[in-house]
């Protein structure tokens, strides 16, 4: 089973150094942003299965954040986290589409017990329903893939592997992981069989599949989408 992954924002370093190695240890999958605009970023292009959101962040603020995030249609889960405890900034937060709100300082129990209340909430695979990378697109409920505009001919083993690339950007993709979750358990391909897949897939959407810029080799370890 995939980790959950929950993005944090948070402009705290010690604070993020904190909530990012006792969530890791959780066992769950944390990125961080520090600041109004890298947040928003992160959480538009996602999939996370929960944010982390502090309300007040160097260019901007937490409230506006989740505002902009339904309003693009991101239903992510948001916990509010913030050191502001008036009831008004609870309600306005809640009014914005937050789904939880945690005043600081908080025990890291409690932390947990909101994440895990959240994640209870929402089905366990919440997947985007599309994606924008440089000058790709996809859109995953009409399984269609254009780049520059002009339509993609993906087979359906090069799209599965494609969408579980962009589920699980950021993160390094063993060979024996994807041969599980895209070919399955009972097909018994070859690890060569993946890196087959992986060059179609990079002829297709890379500028120069000779260096690059989407699905990255991690020497040793497997692959890694980045975006």
């Amino acid at each position: 089973m995939s980790k959950r992954r929950l993005l944090l924002v948070e402009d705290e370093p010690g604070l993020v150094m904190t909530l990012t190695d006792r969530l890791a240890a959780e066992g769950y999958e944390v990125e961080s942003a520090v600041d109004a605009k890298t947040g928003l970023e992160a959480a538009s292009a996602g999939p996370f299965d929960a944010i982390l959101m502090d309300v007040m962040l160097p260019g901007g603020n937490g409230f506006d954040i989740c505002r902009t995030l339904r309003q693009q249609g991101v239903q992510t889960p948001v916990l509010m986290l913030t050191a502001r405890g008036q009831v008004v900034d609870r309600v306005v937060g809640l009014k914005l589409g937050a789904d939880d709100y945690l005043v600081k300082p908080f025990e890291m129990v409690e932390l947990l017990a909101r994440i895990e209340a959240i994640l209870r909430r929402v089905p366990t695979s919440h997947v985007a329903e599309s994606a924008q990378f440089g000058d790709v697109s996809v859109d995953f409920r009409k399984a269609e893939v254009a780049k520059a505009g002009k339509r993609l001919d993906l087979s359906a083993r090069e799209f599965k592997l494609l969408r579980y690339f962009v589920e699980h950007r950021g993160a390094t993709l063993s060979r024996d992981e994807l041969l599980n979750e895209v070919w399955g358990y009972n097909s018994m391909p070859s690890s060569r069989t993946v890196d087959v897949h992986v060059a179609w897939l990079r002829q297709k959407l890379e500028d120069n599949p000779r260096h690059p810029q989407f699905i990255i080799t991690v020497h040793g370890l497997g692959y890694k989408f980045v975006a």
